[in-house]
């Protein structure tokens, strides 16, 4: 007698929540809401009659038959994936490189028709998301990542070190006041905080100003929103110099004031605990070249004391 298993899509939200112990995350690498992975999880629960997670505020946590379920599945997914790609076509390759939305959308976008160029047989998917992934298990090929460098189990290469610096629109320049204290300020708010503070409360400590006097103006959740808010003259933003780097070359944005901040390290990382193709090499060593050829320079035209010469009208 054939057993009646549980449908693949609820399979497939077990098997991902399982692995990153979070319905949000499991959800996000899905394409789902949370609400579609819980639904489908309660299903097969129902499904198997017994419980596979313990619920808890900001985690879950798999009970004994959850354990059990997840060997399985995984198993079985894996099994899947390795037949199919005995019987697929090899055409085409195709990497999956995961980054942040704001990294993406201001560095990496613009290049990839050169990229598509030297290799047209590449297939390049580019996940954009704030939350990490697991390349040991497979979820991406590489991922671009800002940090400090220590990185576990995977193999971390440099691809450049960024600094932060106030900027604002040329319009919006004119009229500033030479008081930090009364600019309108632009902020975002970091998803995963830094171990550095890059903040207004960071720079102004460097400028010798209260932390307090810049603790007001407009917020914004994601980076690449705080550089449109800046490009369109809405304020003045403490900025990655490289993912405004564009706009710095082309005069869209300049940078207002010293002192610069250092931030951190972009780097291309790949998995220490599985082979990877030579394709996926191909695009890291890219990755590295363009990189070196583009690496971040001092843009902006500085005076005295780090403020930048503006012209008054």
């Amino acid at each position: 007698m054939v057993t009646r298993l549980p449908s693949l899509s609820s399979l497939r939200a077990f098997e991902a929540a399982a692995r990153l112990r979070s319905f949000k995350m499991a959800a996000e690498e899905l394409a789902v809401t949370p609400t579609a992975i819980s639904h489908r999880i309660h299903v097969l629960e129902e499904h198997l009659e017994c419980r596979l997670f313990i619920r808890k505020v900001r985690a879950v946590e798999l009970t004994r038959e959850g354990q059990a379920l997840q060997a399985a599945v995984s198993s079985g997914f894996q099994a899947i994936a390795a037949g199919i790609e005995q019987v697929r076509k090899p055409t085409r390759a195709s990497v999956t490189l995961s980054t942040t939305p704001a990294f993406a959308a201001k560095w990496l976008v613009p290049k990839l028709a050169a990229f598509q160029a030297e290799h047209p047989d590449i297939d390049l998917h580019v996940h954009a998301s704030n939350m990490p992934v697991d390349l040991n298990a497979g979820t991406a090929d590489l991922a671009i990542r800002y940090g400090d460098g220590d990185y576990k189990g995977v193999t971390a290469k440099l691809l450049f070190e960024d600094n932060f610096a106030p900027v604002a629109s040329p319009t919006l320049t004119v009229s500033l006041n030479d008081s930090a204290g009364q600019w309108p300020l632009i902020h975002f708010d970091w998803h995963r905080p830094p171990p550095l503070e890059l903040t207004w409360a960071a720079w102004a400590r460097q400028a010798g100003h209260s932390p307090s006097t810049l603790s007001t103006g407009i917020r914004y959740s994601e980076e690449s929103h705080a550089i449109q808010a800046a490009v369109a003259g809405q304020g003045v933003a403490l900025l990655s110099l490289l993912l405004v780097e564009e706009e710095l070359r082309m005069g869209l944005l300049q940078v207002i004031a010293g002192p610069t901040l250092r931030g951190m390290s972009y780097h291309v990382l790949k998995p220490a605990r599985r082979t990877v193709s030579p394709m996926v090499s191909l695009v890291e060593d890219w990755l590295i070249r363009i990189a070196r050829r583009n690496e971040p320079g001092q843009s902006g035209r500085q005076g005295r004391n780090g403020r930048v010469a503006r012209k008054r009208p």
